[in-house]
């Protein structure tokens, strides 16, 4: 099997190029100039927004894994251009060049409502206003209209591996004023590898679905894990759903998360 990664070189991207060459899968990965990755992916010089080099980078590859993406940065237009433009353009080439091929696009929690009477499922609402959820809202349904064969995994709040996200988590958290007890889904880097192994053998196809570990946890004890100080509460927590996925879909289609919670990943030392 041959697959295409975009965004093979950000958080995910990295962290999933071992996994895939470790299950014998021919990686190829589109990269700007001077980028670099394991030896034994191939590179593919060439830019979403550059329509004119996604078409030697599809031809003949049987999936492609869609994690490029711009989340935080000043402009929401580049958001705008990165995360719908790229996407659109990135269909485009599959479905003149690799009609056949698999597209499993990465997406986020952060799309749902955020006064969800239950955890976010993935039929609920994604009325979410912030540029970069509504981006990948509109990237979702650009592939579910495609007409190619696609899986969309709206991640969890990403982390392990020793990327650092997690231990970023309390002051980002804390920027949006969110309160200690509110709960948090996440997911590890080794079981976002798990999830998009089950999706290039199709078990996924024309779905999506929530990726996410079996233990939310409240942003007072990810302050405690990470050795973070986060200001204590006992006021009313509003919108107590906001943040927490149902992972029950996942599960139906044979995810099993070997990472099942932060505390195992702690005791495991793959924070």
């Amino acid at each position: 099997m041959t697959v295409l990664v975009t965004g093979a070189t950000g958080l995910v991207g990295t962290r999933l190029l071992r996994r895939l060459i470790d299950a014998d899968i021919d990686v190829r990965a589109l990269v700007r100039p001077g980028k670099t990755v394991p030896g034994s992916v191939v590179i593919v010089e060439g830019d979403l927004l550059d329509p004119a080099t996604l078409p030697a980078a599809v031809t003949g590859v049987d999936a492609v894994i869609h994690l490029a993406a711009v989340l935080r940065t000043p402009d929401p237009q580049d958001i705008i251009r990165a995360n719908v433009d790229g996407t659109a353009n990135l269909i485009t080439a599959v479905s003149e060049h690799a009609p056949n091929a698999r597209v499993i696009m990465a997406s986020t929690g952060l799309v749902y409502a955020a006064d969800l009477p239950h955890p976010a499922r993935e039929d609920d609402p994604t009325t979410a206003p912030m540029p970069y959820p509504a981006s990948k809202v509109t990237a979702e349904q650009s592939l579910r209209e495609s007409g190619l064969t696609w899986s969309i995994l709206r991640f969890a709040f990403v982390y392990g591996d020793g990327d650092g996200h997690l231990q970023s988590a309390p002051e980002l958290l804390g920027r949006w004023n969110w309160h200690p007890a509110a709960t948090l889904s996440l997911i590890h880097h080794r079981d976002i590898a798990g999830a998009i192994l089950l999706a290039l053998d199709g078990a996924m196809d024309n779905k999506v679905v929530n990726l996410t570990d079996d233990a939310p946890a409240t942003v007072a004890e990810i302050a405690r894990v990470v050795g973070a100080d986060y200001p204590e509460s006992n006021k009313p927590l509003e919108n107590p759903w906001n943040g927490h996925l149902d992972g029950t879909l996942a599960r139906e289609l044979g995810f099993a998360p070997a990472i099942r919670s932060m505390y195992q990943a702690a005791t495991a030392d793959v924070l």
